[in-house]
């Protein structure tokens, strides 16, 4: 069984306090600590990427039972300690750094010693287990889902409300959904009180699961115009399609309009109600009418 980690014994050996603008708050229930654990369905065979580690209350459950965890804290102050409490763990790498400034797929190569990785007879295969700061959710999502090698599955503790953004639905779709659900699916696998933390934050979390998908869940040519549609269409939540994405795109309200008929969209609707499918009909039909305009 994984050592327990004495969150507030550590902070108070080594005289610090969390640091609220890094979103340091500490799960130290060891429920949900073990449920994370087992909804990331790790074996030997694993190679796990911990983002934020902090002071290892989940790396060292990881460590337990995963072939190898590579730790990304941004926190020098961490580090120093999680250098010390996994001293005796062979397969942790402590790395310190912004995840959003790596390349994960670098990440997984350097702490896994692969060879040859990203041939077909050497793939790369990983998993992501991260109790993430608010503040970054949605930048290190997407960031994961577009690596060159992206982890095959996420197991994410996050911001309630957040999670319920990401399972959403027309007609409540959102950006976050769309960007998910396009790579991934997702579903909700354990909800966390706020008082499972250390400090208390002032909202509760939820722990998503991530399936990436062999391939995007549409047809999609062009990413990133896929997703300036995206953007320009929720960019103003109050206006309809049709408006929203002639000030969105700066293109012509005819042009659109004509894109919208094309992709068999209403141009009174809303962002909101649009399906993926339809997402992916309407920026091909934006694409070739206008050029982007």
């Amino acid at each position: 069984m994984a050592e327990m980690v004495n969150v507030r014994e550590i902070l108070h050996r080594y005289h610090l306090r969390p640091r609220k603008r890094l979103g340091q708050n500490f799960l130290v229930d060891e429920v949900h600590l073990a449920r994370i654990v087992a909804v990331a369905e790790l074996t030997t065979a694993d190679v796990v990427l911990e983002i934020g580690p902090g002071l290892g209350t989940l790396t060292t459950r990881l460590a337990e039972v995963a072939g190898r965890v590579i730790a990304v804290e941004l926190d020098p102050r961490m580090v120093a300690i999680l250098a010390e409490t996994l001293a005796g763990r062979t397969n942790v790498r402590i790395v310190l750094g912004d995840i959003l400034t790596l390349d994960p797929t670098q990440l997984v190569i350097e702490g896994s010693k692969v060879e040859a990785p990203l041939s077909p007879a050497h793939p790369i295969f990983y998993k992501v287990v991260a109790n993430l700061p608010y503040y970054i959710t949605s930048a290190v999502i997407r960031h994961l889902l577009e690596a060159r090698v992206p982890p095959s599955l996420m197991v994410l503790t996050v911001q309630r409300e957040v999670a319920q953004r990401m399972i959403a639905r027309p007609p409540a779709m959102n950006l976050l959904a769309i960007s998910v659900q396009l790579y991934a699916s997702v579903e909700i696998v354990d909800r966390i009180p706020a008082g499972a933390f250390y400090p208390v934050p002032k909202v509760d979390s939820a722990v998503v699961r991530l399936r990436r998908y062999p391939r995007p869940a549409v047809e999609v040519a062009d990413m990133k115009g896929f997703f300036e549609v995206v953007k320009a269409g929720f960019g103003q939540r109050r206006k309809q399609l049709h408006n929203a994405l002639a000030s969105g795109l700066g293109c012509s309200p005819t042009s659109i309009a004509a894109a919208l008929q094309m992709a068999g969209v209403d141009p009174h609707r809303r962002a909101e109600t649009l399906t993926l499918e339809e997402w992916a009909r309407l920026a091909k039909a934006i694409d070739s009418l206008t050029a982007r305009c």
